[in-house]
């Protein structure tokens, strides 16, 4: 048994991504000298000039959202908009501020009732990182030559990167002095600024024993700290709670995908992977980091053709699932973007421009989730499914909520069995109100691409 525990507040976590270049510029003083305009389409090599001060500006609209925790993708000195190539890890990107004004953020978030967890770029580092340069220059004599990963013969000057990206030259972190460093940078922030965990970049492609150390370290330090890895399939093995709380959830998305947004799955097949998913997380299912969209895929309306009732009903998906559910900055407007860079667009401020069909349910949402235990932490369990139409229960002691979901054309009359006896039920989204005798709730028709969250109202006498 691992003798660190899961950290209890990710279970009530709302998480919100942000991609600090293109969230909000709070301090033009400091943008770099080659900024577009906000409402530029973004290259691939293009600034904004989002920064700390942007984010610090903003809490107030994150507290009004209702999310309580923030992930931040990386913010230490780098070349690049997205930063995932560091130059110094100890060191506040310029254009994003200094380390005075990031202590203050975090103090402020945790004011406003949230967490911050920062991006953990230790695969690999930026070409212009100084180790590296002096690795490069200098070959074996170089005193950070052992820090990377470089082709015999040195002469070629051939090195190991990420992805084939000569930008990202990959770190050895099977060296014991390079992962002492890592554990360093770390707690450095960690102790430094009170963040509140971390999110790890690529994970796999690192030396396998470099998780465990950074772990213990972490938990040592902090034992709320939340360390959530990056996967996008190999799951199971990030589940070992001895390198990690939780993983990024790609596998759900992939099956609210297939099931709510493409037809790819009916609620037999919606069924056996989320059960089968329950069985591999066990007690670690709610402390999983749930997502619809991040900086690396295409937005959930893109994703959904445009769809709107399909997207309303990802969304309300995503929030009934066990894990803690994470919004993509401005998917909760439903803003649009393709691919890398596309979904990298400037944060849309204009209220006239936002979705509010979008926004509405989405505060919705949050607002079920923050009332009721059941959805944070409750049982999972399967009670209908017949071609698209799929209905399950969570439970948490005295608190029930039922959803049922119908992805394809209207449908019913369905009997659904809710193994709760005599209740009456209301859906939480629209207010129309639910009969059930014997435990049995009759539903004469279900919308299409619709969705019920239904909670208990009276007993029937």
């Amino acid at each position: 048994m691992n003798e660190f525990p899961l950290p209890k507040w990710v279970t009530d976590a709302i998480f919100y991504q942000i991609f600090p270049e293109r969230f909000a510029n709070g301090d033009p003083s400091n943008d770099p000298a080659s900024c577009v305009a906000w409402e530029s389409k973004p290259e691939v090599d293009s600034f904004f000039g989002g920064d700390l001060e942007g984010i610090r500006q903003k809490i107030p609209y994150l507290k009004a959202l209702g999310v309580n925790a923030l992930y931040l993708t990386p913010i230490f000195k780098a070349g690049t908009n997205h930063k995932y190539d560091t130059i110094d890890y100890m060191q506040i990107d310029p254009h994003f501020g200094d380390l005075a004004l990031f202590k203050q953020l975090v103090e402020e978030v945790h004011e406003a009732g949230m967490r911050v967890i920062l991006d953990g770029v230790f695969n690999h580092c930026g070409d212009k990182n100084l180790k590296f340069l002096d690795a490069l220059e200098k070959g074996p004599k170089s005193r950070w030559f052992e820090w990377f990963v470089f082709q015999e013969p040195f002469e070629n000057k051939a090195y190991q990167t990420c992805g084939g990206a000569a930008f990202l030259p990959k770190l050895n972190t099977a060296n014991p002095e390079v992962q002492a460093y890592i554990i360093d940078v770390g707690l450095y922030w960690l102790k430094e600024t009170g963040i509140d965990g971390w999110r790890l970049d690529v994970p796999w492609k690192t030396d396998p024993a470099l998780w465990p150390l950074f772990y213990r370290a972490v938990k040592e330090v902090n034992p709320e700290a939340y360390i959530v890895h990056e996967t996008w399939r190999d799951t199971n093995h990030w589940l070992n709670r001895s390198i990690g709380d939780g993983v990024m959830n790609y596998p759900l998305r992939d099956y609210i995908f297939d099931y709510a947004l493409k037809d790819g799955m009916d609620a037999e097949d919606f069924d056996y992977f989320c059960r089968r998913m329950a069985e591999d997380y066990l007690q670690a299912g709610p402390y999983q980091l749930n997502l619809l969209g991040s900086h690396d895929t295409p937005r959930l309306l893109t994703a959904a053709g445009g769809d709107v009732p399909r997207t309303l009903l990802a969304l309300s998906l995503l929030f009934m699932m066990p894990g803690a559910p994470m919004l993509y900055y401005g998917d909760e407007n439903g803003m649009s973007g393709g691919n890398d860079p596309d979904c990298r667009k400037g944060m849309v401020w204009q209220e006239k421009d936002w979705n509010m069909q979008i926004r509405t349910r989405v505060q919705q949402l949050i607002r079920i989730r923050q009332d009721h235990k059941a959805l944070r932490a409750g049982k999972y369990q399967t009670l209908f499914m017949h071609n698209g139409v799929y209905a399950f229960s969570r439970q948490a002691k005295e608190d029930k909520v039922l959803v049922i979901c119908n992805p394809r054309q209207a449908a019913g009359p369905i009997l659904v069995n809710t193994l709760f006896q005599d209740e009456s039920w209301q859906d939480t989204l629209s207010g129309q109100n639910f009969a059930a005798k014997d435990g049995k709730l009759f539903i004469t028709h279900l919308e299409a691409q619709s969705i019920l969250v239904l909670i208990p109202v009276r007993k029937l006498i």
